[in-house]
This record gives structure tokens, sequence and C-alpha cells, in this order.
């Protein structure tokens, strides 16, 4: 009987904290960082890659670091202002960083 209250009691304290921590200023981040850790980037990256090499400009994606942490990289052949619109600044809790390449070609065998 005493392990069961203590037991409903935790379980209500930890209810309380977590309905704190979603409801405080920068809980997003928080969020962000629950939502990253569910979904590897390779899988983002790979259920966005289509999409984004669909747009006129963008001549490939990887994934990366950017600051230290993971992130989308998007090789584009020139940064526009259209680019800049489409592409982006966040996937699924990754930031995105765009990279201007110019255009890139397989090389020629030997």
């Amino acid at each position: 009987m005493r392990v069961t209250l203590i037991s409903i009691a935790l379980c209500g304290f930890c209810l309380v904290v977590m309905a704190t921590v979603i409801t405080l200023p920068g809980a997003e981040d928080v969020q962000s960082e629950i939502q990253m850790q569910n979904k590897k980037i390779g899988k983002v990256l790979k259920e966005h890659t289509e999409r984004l090499m669909s747009l006129p400009g963008v001549v490939g994606t990887a994934q990366g670091a950017c600051k230290g942490q993971p992130c989308i990289i998007v090789f584009v052949l020139k940064k526009t202002p259209e680019l800049l619109k489409q592409i982006p600044s966040e996937i699924e809790g990754y930031k995105v960083s765009m990279q201007e390449t110019g255009d890139i070609r397989a090389l020629e065998p030997n």
C-alpha cells in the first residue's frame, strides 16, 4: 500500500514538471530537442531530400554539423532570394544550412 502511494505521488509530480516545461518560455527548444531525439537526422534528410532537390538551383543535400550540432546542408548553385524563401531554416528540429557550390559534375574517368 505504501509503495503504491509513493508511486502515485511520484507520477503526479512528474506530470506537474512536464506541464511546467511545456508552458515555460523556451519550451519550443525543449520540444525540438525531444523531436530530434525521436527522429534521427538521416531519416529526416531522406524524407525531405526529394522535395529539396526538386527546387530549381538545388544540387545536393547532406547531413553535417553547424556550431557543433547536427544539421542539414542544402547545396545550391547560387544563393538567390527565391531559394532563401523556399528553403526553410529548420526541418523537423534540425537547422538547415544553405551552401553555395556552383555546378557539381562527375569527374571524367581516366
